[in-house]
């Protein structure tokens, strides 16, 4: 029997071997499915399956998050054929219209090869037989489902390798690899040999961390049966680390840029008790983030805040130890034990006058290590750690002589003339006049007067330390200031020294985008990125209607209140075809489609990772502060760079008489 579509369409023949990848048949009993799929193959045309067979599919991979339909709705669901010219196959869709599964051809064989799973209408999984011989190899997760991109080399329904996976999945991963004592699972977590040496990763410390990866394989099965803190019954909940950090081409064995964590963190539960597992470093290979270690746990079940790293830390394998700095030396090793220790106390601290205490007690051993570097590189290192340690513990309120502290190292900084010292010393003064920023803005503080201050220590800094990277930062908000103050000429004038001084590096390139968007207004612009749904999108396919280009994120109160603006005047001129285009920012993807699931928005939302320092949407009109709102006429020309709500309802109405 043909469908109303099929057209000249060939439709695979569906039997058990075609429906379901090889892997998937233990889930059935084979006469079921034979009964249910049997069709006559001596014709091009094939009829669907029905429903609550098409529905009884499960994907190979575990843990799949996708839409369940009731027994009592499955009746519901249409099966219907696939609507694209070079696929085809099935689609099951609810009553409503809502995508709940997709089983598709797409080599004209007549065997599927594709088989798609929906949750609320979007595609969050997949099973791919790439090389069509009927298994899966390929196991996709996408949308509220994540990014990894799994790849099951011998096709046995196990991931061998992840081709893409986040730094926060790999963590993910690493808590179910625990929980179930997998070693497989753990070892595709694994850095390989050549994904060091794609790194570009050589000598000394390309044998260290292949030495260590290899190590870590072997010993998992034995750490994940001596430990009982992550159990059967342990769920990942997130991922917790400061910035990656970047280990430059052209120090001593790196021939390219590396990316990293140190000092990861994976959050977890298991029934009504949490944990951390400190997981280390998670470096970047390709579009991969792997381990290089074992995670670390101390000996009762609680993690240990750990002061070592493989890139950016003494006593790790940074290009300052393999060149043979002394971090073996039982004093280095016996600060860097109080330091974990101390660290260990303080994430269990909730006063906050202990909390000084142990911060200033922090800061004395870090000085202390500093004392006891034997290397330039060594030294800088943990001076950077003591500045960063201090800074933030005094803008969180949680070490208040600790602004007295800073002053005193940056004046002492100023002794030497060394270029290493010279850079130190601007990344010390730069994160102090950061710091005095915030620790200024007491309740009866007088603002206007404080801002004033931060503009002229700004200014004063930029002037003494030309070329240091820390006054790309400054300018880049010197000239955000003079936007506030609507000087756009003074703006760009410092927006143009931060493009042409520190070409090549992100500052410049946010720049550069402020530089076009400041001398945008009557000029066709466009924006290129992707959706939140990972579609692409370019903003010249809304000619024609005018258009609010909405930047936001889910941190950002005032975004918030803008929305409920955005909302009343999409309606008011739905007429004039007034399109809203929402640009989030948020570091995470998921924060993004965790709140629209709440707070649902009826315009085009576009997400591309970075945050608002790095992502490409960002940088292209050099977006640095939320909200952001740019108002485009019908011919694509910009009417405001940057408009407020208030005054957006007046522009539109004089736009679109």
């Amino acid at each position: 029997m043909l469908t109303s579509t099929a057209k000249k369409k060939v439709f695979p023949v569906m039997d058990v071997q075609t429906i379901l990848p090889t892997q998937l048949r233990f889930h059935a009993n084979r006469m079921w499915f034979c009964a249910l799929f049997l069709f006559s193959a001596s014709p091009a045309w094939a009829a669907p399956p029905s429903a609550a067979a098409a529905l009884g599919l499960k994907p190979v991979q575990d843990g799949v998050v996708y839409e369940l339909v009731k027994d009592d709705q499955v009746d519901r669901c249409t099966v219907r054929d696939i609507d694209r010219s070079d696929w085809s196959g099935w689609e099951v869709v609810a009553a409503d219209g809502t995508m709940l599964r997709r089983f598709a051809d797409t080599n004209g064989d007549k065997r599927i090869d594709l088989w798609s799973y929906f949750q609320y209408g979007v595609e969050v999984y997949r099973d791919i037989d790439a090389n069509f011989n009927g298994k899966a190899d390929q196991y996709r997760w996408m949308a509220t489902g994540g990014t990894r991109w799994g790849i099951d080399a011998n096709e046995d329904g196990t991931i061998d390798n992840w081709k893409v996976i986040s730094a926060e999945e790999t963590t993910m991963e690493l808590i179910a690899a625990l929980a179930t004592q997998n070693s497989n699972r753990f070892a595709a977590l694994l850095a390989s040999p050549a994904d060091i040496e794609n790194a570009g990763i050589r000598g000394d410390i390309q044998e260290t961390l292949t030495r260590k990866a290899a190590r870590a394989a072997v010993k998992f099965k034995e750490f994940a049966g001596s430990q009982d803190t992550v159990d059967s019954q342990s769920k990942w909940l997130q991922f917790a680390a400061t910035s990656p950090g970047l280990m430059p081409a052209g120090e001593a064995g790196f021939e390219k840029d590396v990316l990293a964590y140190e000092n990861a963190v994976a959050m977890f539960e298991s029934g009504d008790r949490s944990g951390q597992l400190l997981v280390g470093t998670i470096m970047r290979a390709g579009d991969a983030w792997k381990l290089l270690d074992l995670p670390v746990l101390a000996e009762k079940g609680e993690p240990i805040a750990q002061a070592g790293g493989n890139f950016f830390t003494p006593g790790g394998t940074s290009a300052g130890a393999a060149a043979g700095s002394n971090a073996g030396d039982t004093k280095t090793q016996i600060l860097v034990s109080k330091l974990e220790a101390i660290d260990t106390e303080m994430a269990q601290t909730t006063e906050v006058k202990d909390l000084a205490a142990q911060n200033k007690q922090r800061a004395d051993v870090v000085a202390s290590l500093i004392e006891a570097a034997t290397t330039p590189e060594e030294r800088d290192t943990w001076t950077r750690q003591l500045v960063d340690t201090v800074s933030v513990a005094v803008q969180s309120g949680a070490y208040p002589d600790g602004l007295a502290r800073l002053k005193t190292l940056a004046k002492s900084l100023g002794q030497s003339q060394s270029p290493q010292t010279e850079a130190l010393r601007a990344y010390t003064e730069y994160q102090l006049i950061g710091t005095e920023y915030i620790a200024r803005q007491s309740p009866d503080a007088d603002f206007a007067k404080i801002q004033e201050w931060w503009l002229g220590e700004l200014n004063e800094f930029a002037s003494r330390h030309p070329q240091a990277p820390e006054t790309a930062q400054a300018k880049l908000q010197l000239a955000l200031s003079k936007e506030f103050e609507g000087q756009d000429g003074d703006a760009l004038k410092f927006y143009k020294q931060v493009a042409t001084d520190f070409r090549g590096t992100g500052a410049a390139e946010r720049a550069a985008g402020a530089i076009v968007r400041l001398q945008s207004v009557g000029k066709e612009v466009d924006l290129e990125g992707t959706t939140i749904q990972g579609k692409p999108f370019r903003l010249s396919q809304l000619r024609g209607r005018p258009v609010v280009l909405h930047y936001w994120a889910t941190w950002c109160e005032p975004c918030k209140q803008d929305m409920k603006r955005l909302r009343s005047l999409q309606a008011r001129y739905q007429r004039a075809g007034l399109q809203i285009v929402g640009v989030n920012i948020d570091n995470s993807r998921e924060q993004a489609i965790a709140y629209l699931k709440e707070n649902s928005l009826p315009w085009i939302q576009l997400y591309e990772d970075g945050g608002l320092e790095g992502s490409p949407l960002a940088k292209q009109f050099g977006v640095q502060t939320l909200p952001t709102m740019m108002l485009i006429d019908s011919k694509g020309r910009v009417v405001r760079h940057n408009i407020g709500e208030a005054e957006l309802d007046d522009e539109l109405a004089e736009l679109v008489k």
